[in-house]
């Protein structure tokens, strides 16, 4: 027999040999904790600043989630409303050239706004010349370990694919970062959690009136004397009660009935605690302030009796304070074709004469 069996075997017996303690019956006291709590930013605990770029063995990874950043685009409209918004600011001032179409800038531009890098590559002939520039998705596109470096990761109908441009080939733009000089990082990177929360509000309502189940309270009948078939058509009228967006009272009639014999618990309302309102105005506050972006621009309806001010003045000051410096940024994009390939026009309002 194994020795480890035995001695294992012997330990338990004499486990079993000791005495128990004794079973009380103490009386049970109510115990009260919380759980759950929001993680700050400087909690102390935050690896990837450690980190900065993780290198892989090929490319570095990004400090920031590209997957999590795309997500979080389209959780609330005054963020992806805000970014498409400056695009298209950019895109209605931007001059075709030859060698780039309107279309690939529209990318270019997107993708500097949305996740802080846009990638342009050079897309050459057989014998050396630039046929055009064309855009490469920055969701997808990694920064090697050398310098000119550059990976497009794929997944198509064929599985998932890397691909390895061609040397010097890929220009980056990026937005200048305090923790790593690789990649680029998003201005509303801080707004992010408004969004979140201006989404989680929005899928808390929404999840409640999806529910169906919306009888406006609930009639406790603790009256011995009641008849059962108000009781039965009590309850049948609980069932009918039920429906998609139905908000429904119900009223039960007792005759000689006792002073507490019938009670109104109240189980759902629509004016829940939950401050609704004021969540959606305070984070689309965030995000637009994070975005820089008037709120008139936005179309967003003032609140106020004096609105927000003229919008003429207000879209001046965004474009001169904002687009400007957008364009002087994308334009280092020239520098490095040694061609005036990206040209803006000169802003201007139509005004009716």
């Amino acid at each position: 027999m194994n020795p480890f069996s035995t001695a294992k075997n012997l330990m338990n017996t004499a486990l079993n040999l000791l005495p128990q303690p004794i079973q009380q019956n103490l009386p049970q006291k109510s115990e009260a904790f919380s759980f759950g709590d929001a993680v700050p930013i400087l909690d102390g605990n935050d690896l990837s600043n450690y980190m900065e770029c993780w290198f892989n063995g090929r490319w570095y990874e990004p400090q920031v989630s590209l997957e999590g950043l795309s997500k979080s685009w389209k959780s609330t409209p005054y963020l992806s409303s805000g970014i498409i918004f400056k695009r298209n600011f950019l895109a209605n001032l931007f001059k075709p050239h030859t060698r780039m179409s309107r279309q690939s800038f529209e990318q270019i531009a997107l993708d500097f706004i949305w996740c802080g890098n846009t990638y342009v590559e050079d897309v050459r002939s057989r014998l050396g010349n630039t046929i055009k520039f064309k855009p490469a998705l920055a969701k997808y596109t990694r920064a090697g370990e050398h310098a000119g470096q550059y990976f497009y990761l794929s997944q198509s109908h064929r599985g998932y694919e890397e691909y390895e441009f061609p040397q010097d080939r890929i220009c980056q733009i990026r937005e200048t970062d305090i923790d790593q000089e690789i990649y680029g990082t998003p201005e509303y990177i801080s707004a992010l959690q408004s969004a979140w929360l201006n989404e989680s509000a929005t899928l808390f309502r929404r999840k409640y009136y999806n529910n169906g189940s919306h009888a406006g309270f609930i009639l406790y009948v603790n009256d011995p004397a009641s008849d059962p078939n108000d009781i039965t058509a009590l309850r049948t009228a609980l069932k009918e009660s039920k429906g998609p967006g139905n908000f429904r009272n119900l009223f039960y009639y007792s005759p000689n009935g006792k002073k507490d014999g019938i009670q109104v618990i109240p189980t759902s309302e629509i004016a829940a605690k939950d401050d609704f309102t004021n969540i959606k105005s305070i984070t689309r506050d965030d995000t637009l302030a994070a975005l820089r972006i008037p709120p008139q621009l936005m179309g967003i309806v003032p609140s106020n009796a004096g609105g927000f001010g003229d919008i003429k003045s207000a879209t001046e000051v965004f474009y001169h304070n904002e687009i400007v410096p957008l364009q002087s940024r994308l334009l280092q994009f020239n520098e490095w074709a040694g061609d005036e390939v990206i040209q803006f026009k000169e802003y201007g309002l139509i005004l009716p004469k």
